[in-house]
């Protein structure tokens, strides 16, 4: 019979028999930190982390497998650092953004996290907790599963995003950016791109640097306003059935059309 698939949660963290280990997991994952915080997420390889902890490579894979489960136990420690026991004020919307708005904060003290390659389900025992924190803050909301799920990962994929760009945003020099503004500003008054040319002459008169937080809670209380929604009672739903009349589902009253 074929075994079943583990991950690095699910093996034991050292044999039964044999002398006691000299390290932890605990230890790797906070000199693999350690690294990915100093020299970005390119320093981190199995040889360099046995360097710092002084012990031969071959001595690691008796604590993982391999990079990829250095990168689990990675992800994992610093998702522990966002905070959840700040208690829920029970408005859905509200309570994801603030937990987004801890979210992306971690993101940007280890800027080599939104760099960690996606997975679907690469969750430890704090990702866990995290998402239950998440689906707690849906709980009031008549929404399946699965789709509250879908919308902590599309919230997830949207925190990544906005702490990369305001981390390469923070990296990129003044006069590069002027430059960009300048190339967007002559494109656009050039007359073949009438849209955007109004969307900037919009913008003209607003501030011409807005807080990035101020940006990213705007935007994702947008997002999240138009996804955590009561699906039974957002909004009306016309129901059409053959020989019957039309009637909206949530009032059961409408005319017939």
């Amino acid at each position: 019979m074929a075994q079943e698939p583990v991950t690095v949660w699910t093996r034991a963290e050292r044999g039964a028999r044999g002398p006691q280990p000299a390290h932890s997991r605990a230890d790797l994952t906070a000199v693999a930190v350690g690294l990915a915080d100093r020299s970005g997420l390119s320093a981190v390889s199995m040889r360099q982390v046995a360097k710092e902890l002084g012990t031969g490579q071959a001595s690691l894979y008796r604590y993982v497998t391999g990079r990829e489960d250095l990168l689990d136990l990675m992800t994992d420690a610093v998702v522990g650092e966002i905070d959840l026991d700040i208690p829920l004020h029970g408005d859905p919307v509200t309570d994801l953004v603030a937990l987004a708005s801890r979210a992306k904060a971690v993101q940007l003290r280890h800027p080599w996290l939104p760099d960690i390659p996606p997975e679907p389900l690469r969750l430890g025992p704090r990702s866990v907790d995290y998402l239950e924190y998440a689906l707690r803050a849906m709980a009031p909301v008549r929404l399946p599963g699965p789709t509250k799920m879908e919308i902590v990962a599309l919230m997830s994929a949207l925190v990544a995003q906005f702490a990369r760009a305001e981390i390469q945003g923070s990296r990129a020099t003044t006069d590069r950016q002027a430059a960009q503004a300048a190339y967007l500003s002559r494109t656009a008054s050039q007359g073949s791109h009438p849209h955007v040319a109004a969307a900037m002459a919009d913008r003209a008169g607003a501030a011409p640097a807005e807080d990035p937080q101020q940006l990213f809670e705007r935007a994702m209380h947008r997002v999240l306003a138009g996804l955590v929604v009561d699906d039974i009672t957002a909004a009306d739903v016309v129901v059409v059935t053959a020989g019957a009349d039309v009637e909206t589902d949530s009032e059961g009253d409408g005319d017939a059309r």
